[in-house]
């Protein structure tokens, strides 16, 4: 069946709430697009039995370069929302229903008491206790789902895990740096070889909403059964980036890099500590020069500031073995206002 893109087709919308019982035969569906990410299309639907959220995956992402990613992606992002539901409930959205045919599901609403820690970051709001839950929660979802033979046999997608984070991110950097492209391709092998745990694959601040409760994850399309080292990096990686950012609050988000760390850390229970976090430092530095270089660069950097990113990710990544703790102090003594 050929793709159906909802945002140009209201009578579909209206289809897929009825046919999951939220809405009546007859009922006007009042869809509001959503701003936020770029490989999905988000939608606010108000009916009469509530709001909720719609989300579409998109066969092509809304970056300047070319990056074309499977549809089906959607099915794996379903289930590690119920999966993770399971493990950590009230701190991922529920699941209410999904369509196959438009690649869609339907999701409880997030409201007005939520705030996405993306944008209370950039506004100046550094809550290292957010840090700390945040690391928290992903540590119980990593040690419930630890090396569980049917997950894995579940999240066995590499090739999307490919198609959407390694090849993006660090092989598409690796092109623009060829002096670096050993390193680089050396830890997407390694990454892509290491199969340990549910990953989340995009655990960003903009994919989290801070509530009542604390944090709600969002966003896992990039689910995959695979190495814990990623989700970990890829989240610490923003507090270097919104350091270069507003380096003014450095301490305070540096302070945050190591809370989520610190919560974390206890609940690694299936490999030793150093092992993974020699992974995370040198996955880091990586993820931090994509940030710049890779298909999908921070929007916030001005171009002075993503130089100096560039400057210090080429550093770091050319002094090895690093450290977590090496990696913040260097980045504070680079960055310190």
């Amino acid at each position: 069946m050929a793709y159906v893109d909802l945002s140009q087709d209201a009578a579909a919308i209206s289809r897929i709430f009825v046919t999951l019982g939220l809405a009546a035969a007859d009922e006007p569906v009042h869809a509001t697009a959503l701003a936020g990410g770029v490989s999905s299309g988000i939608y606010r639907i108000d009916l009469c039995s509530g709001s909720y959220c719609l989300k579409q995956a998109l066969p092509r992402l809304k970056v300047a370069k070319e990056w074309n990613v499977p549809v089906e992606r959607v099915f794996a992002e379903i289930d590690w929302l119920q999966a993770a539901g399971r493990i950590a409930p009230g701190h991922v959205p529920r699941v209410l229903g999904q369509d196959d045919a438009s690649k869609c599901f339907v999701m409880e609403f997030l409201g007005p008491e939520y705030h996405n820690w993306k944008s209370e970051m950039l506004a100046g709001h550094i809550d290292v206790a957010v840090a700390r839950d945040v690391g928290d929660v992903l540590g119980r979802i990593h040690a419930a789902t630890a090396d569980d033979a049917a997950l894995a046999s579940r999240f066995a997608t590499d090739a999307n895990f490919y198609a959407i984070r390694l090849e993006p991110y660090l092989v598409e950097t690796a092109r623009v740096h060829p002096a670096l492209s050993d390193t680089l391709l050396a830890t997407v092998a390694r990454t892509a070889d290491t199969r340990r745990v549910l990953v989340h694959g995009d655990v960003s601040p903009k994919n989290i909403m801070i509530g009542p409760n604390g944090p709600v994850l969002l966003d896992a399309e990039c689910a995959w059964f695979g190495d814990p080292a990623f989700d970990l990096a890829f989240c610490l990686n923003h507090f270097l980036l919104k350091a270069a950012h507003m380096p003014q609050r450095i301490a305070d988000l540096m302070a945050s890099y190591r809370a989520f760390g610190d919560a974390y850390w206890p609940h690694v229970h299936w490999e030793p500590r150093a092992a993974l976090e020699a992974r995370v430092a040198t996955l880091l530095p990586c993820l931090t020069l994509a940030r710049v270089d890779g298909k999908s660069p921070v929007e916030y950097l001005g171009e002075p500031q993503r130089e100096e990113v560039r400057r210090v990710a080429v550093v770091l990544l050319q002094d090895t073995p690093v450290t977590l703790e090496g990696i913040a102090a260097h980045w504070a003594g680079e960055f310190e206002a």
